[in-house]
């Protein structure tokens, strides 16, 4: 997404959107999540990480820190948000002891007879996903928005 987005968020909800990043010892920027907070509630939304950021474990810091500033801040509930069953997401969050629960949805399909699985899982996605996995970050980036709207 284009960076005037998380711009426009971060002034939208003002200090209620907090970017928190995580830096190596050189100072190179490893790993960062925006997180949104409402009522006694934090939910990381957006976060990325630089390939070196595994090694240094910059992710696991990360969110870390984020929990113990939100427990410093009194904070009740730490929404770590939806992952699919099986993905590694999921094995991430419930490694971290936390204990999935059910979420159900609800669909009004138009124009179907299915929900869409517009999921990685999803093996008509395959060729799609290999060939944007070695693809230069500049033609990914500018691809992107046009295959996004090409899913549904």
């Amino acid at each position: 997404m284009p960076k005037r987005y998380f711009q426009d968020l971060r002034r939208e909800f003002g200090p209620d959107c907090e970017v928190m990043t995580v830096t190596g010892p050189d100072g190179r920027l490893l790993s960062s999540v925006m997180s949104f907070y409402f009522r006694d509630e934090v939910l990381p939304y957006y976060a990325g990480d630089d390939e070196a950021a595994r090694d240094l474990a910059a992710n696991d810091f990360k969110y870390w820190e984020l929990m113990r500033r939100a427990c410093a801040r009194g904070l009740a509930v730490f929404d770590y948000g939806r992952s699919k069953q099986g993905t590694g997401s999921f094995s991430f969050k419930k490694n971290w002891g936390f204990e999935p629960q059910q979420l159900h949805y609800e669909y009004c399909l138009y124009k179907r007879d299915a929900v869409p699985q517009n999921n990685p899982s999803n093996a008509k996605y395959k060729l799609l996903i290999e060939t944007w996995r070695r693809m230069p970050i500049g033609m990914a980036n500018w691809l992107g928005p046009f295959v996004v709207r090409s899913l549904g």
